[in-house]
């Protein structure tokens, strides 16, 4: 099953909105865009506990081989409008 079989299909927007429905509710796991030309991959969320190195939250991405990553927004991911998200 990929990404778009399980997308909010009411829901196609900006970085900012999407990344508000990531951090604001918890049936949203991860955020991706149509735009991107890596299938499957997509963006989340950690937020660390005690027994973590990081002490604030941080965004990672979930690549086509299926690695975690720490990640950065590009302008163009950040100014496009074709965000989705993706529920638990």
């Amino acid at each position: 099953m990929s990404y778009a079989d399980q997308a909010d299909p009411e829901f196609s927007g900006t970085f900012s909105a999407a990344l508000a429905e990531l951090t604001s509710t918890s049936r949203i796991d991860q955020i991706y865009r149509d735009g991107w030309n890596g299938k499957n991959m997509s963006v989340s969320i950690q937020y660390p506990d005690k027994n973590s190195k990081m002490t604030l939250p941080y965004l990672y991405m979930e690549t086509v081989q299926g690695d975690l990553v720490p990640w950065l927004a590009s302008q163009t991911d950040l100014l496009a409008n074709d965000w989705r998200l993706r529920a638990r």
